[in-house]
């Protein structure tokens, strides 16, 4: 047998979780849970629909993703490509999934739950940034949340500045959208454009 093919042979193979693995999840934030959300400045948001999976980066200043109880989180949806992925996946599928990353930790934390898209205009206005209110914004029943440990981070050397790549020796958006497009778009002048372009679009 070369492949996997059920979950006992899986549990067959990898044998139990111990117990640390299993007690660290709950469905509620604890409040060293809920202190760790509040200093992440970026998550991933999963999200799955009719067309597939979707795995979307969120950030904003630390604290972006609002804790208003112990099983109620509030993420504003900042202006993007207007693609609406995670957005069309969660109006016919509200099973989300988060990972929140704080810069200099080795763990990450770990949300599961179900969101539905509100767009009162309270609530938005309350997450405004230099007078500008996102269109929409995600409120996301916690069903279970549980803490990563290090490994990835620590094997990856994430935050390490020594392992930093030089972002000229990988392909940039506009280079990317060029051979993408046989140079109809992009190019060295949506590069040259994007840094005053995101500047003016952040919220």
């Amino acid at each position: 047998m070369t492949t996997i093919t059920s979950v006992e042979d899986l549990k067959e193979l990898y044998g139990h979780p111990g117990e640390t693995s299993l007690v660290k999840e709950v469905p509620f934030l604890s409040p060293s849970y809920r202190r760790f959300i509040e200093a992440a400045p970026f998550v991933s948001l999963a999200t799955s629909g009719p067309e597939g999976l979707d795995c979307s980066p969120r950030g904003d200043r630390p604290g972006f993703v609002r804790v208003a109880d112990d099983r109620t989180l509030i993420l504003p949806d900042r202006r993007g490509n207007n693609r609406i992925d995670s957005l069309k996946n969660i109006v016919r599928d509200p099973r989300v999934a988060l990972l929140f990353m704080v810069p200099g930790s080795g763990n990450t934390l770990r949300v599961n739950g179900e969101a539905r898209i509100s767009v009162d205009p309270d609530l938005l206005t309350s997450f405004a940034v230099d007078e500008k209110a996102p269109r929409s914004a995600m409120v996301i029943t916690v069903l279970t949340v549980y803490f990563q440990c290090a490994r990835a981070i620590v094997r990856s050397r994430l935050w390490d500045p020594e392992v930093r790549v030089d972002p000229s020796t990988l392909p940039s958006a506009g280079s990317m959208l060029a051979e993408l497009t046989d140079h109809r778009i992009g190019g060295t002048e949506y590069d040259r454009a994007w840094p005053e372009r995101a500047k003016k679009s952040l919220w």
